[in-house]
């Protein structure tokens, strides 16, 4: 038991200065093929040694879909990030503080993670890159909520967010992720509050394997919706594969 969480935090560290290897040669190979699907690919394969180096254990239920589109889903911790990014090269939006977190920030600049700074007006001047992302058959993941919550619940999605999707004429694939242990909601995997990386990172690292439940539900066509139409279909579908009542739907702060 003492052996845990220093064995997974050695595994870890060996992922992670792989993933400073690949980020120094990811834009050298970029040029010489001069081929935008590489580092996406490149950033697919990393994140996936990075979730199998995470205590958890994942089953997938559902099809991840052939053409771009706008992924949607829930968001409980950090952790989702490298398990969603191991199923499809995406690009995923994120806020702004992140790109601060010690070598984890750089990582995900260097993998093409787009920033928002929340109530910088930052959103109208978004919309158009993530519209334009998405019409060079790149698929996006953004988390609707604005924020993490502790998987027990959904804040309302922010239909803004979707408006690129209306945009670039692309499908919504909306995503339910649910963190298990025992019979109940996992209490370690989420980050919320004031939490930080490395003590939530070193509390996952102590326990048994956790089980995550990633379904790829039905995908929603975005022709002839509003955003808000869009946000509140996606939000229904995820609650649903959830389990989750109309009670439990939180309102945004």
């Amino acid at each position: 038991m003492k052996l845990r969480r220093p064995a997974r935090l050695a595994r870890l560290c060996a992922v992670l200065l792989l993933g400073i290897g690949l980020a120094a040669v990811a834009g050298l190979l970029e040029r010489l093929t001069r081929d935008p699907r590489l580092r996406p690919r490149l950033t697919r394969w990393f994140l996936a040694r990075l979730a199998r180096a995470l205590p958890m254990r994942v089953r997938v239920h559902g099809q991840v879909p052939r053409e771009p589109m706008l992924w949607v889903a829930n968001h409980v911790s950090w952790t989702d990030i490298p398990l969603l990014g191991a199923l499809a090269p995406l690009a995923f939006l994120s806020k702004a503080e992140v790109r601060a977190w010690p070598l984890a920030g750089w990582l995900a600049q260097q993998a093409g993670t787009l920033f928002i700074r929340r109530g910088a007006g930052e959103g109208a001047l978004l919309g158009p890159r993530l519209a334009q992302h998405l019409r060079q058959d790149r698929a996006l993941l953004i988390f609707p909520e604005g924020t993490t919550t502790d998987g027990n619940g959904l804040r309302t999605f922010h239909g803004r967010l979707l408006a690129c999707a209306l945009e670039a004429q692309r499908a919504l694939q909306p995503v339910a992720i649910r963190y298990r242990r025992g019979d109940g909601a996992d209490p370690l995997a989420p980050f919320v509050g004031d939490d930080d990386l490395v003590s939530h990172l070193l509390r996952l690292f102590e326990a048994d394997v956790g089980e995550v439940d990633i379904h790829l539900l039905a995908p929603i066509p975005s022709q002839g919706l509003s955003r808000n139409e869009l946000a509140a279909r996606a939000q229904a579908a995820i609650a649903e594969a959830l389990g989750l009542s109309a009670p439990a739907l939180r309102k945004a702060a």
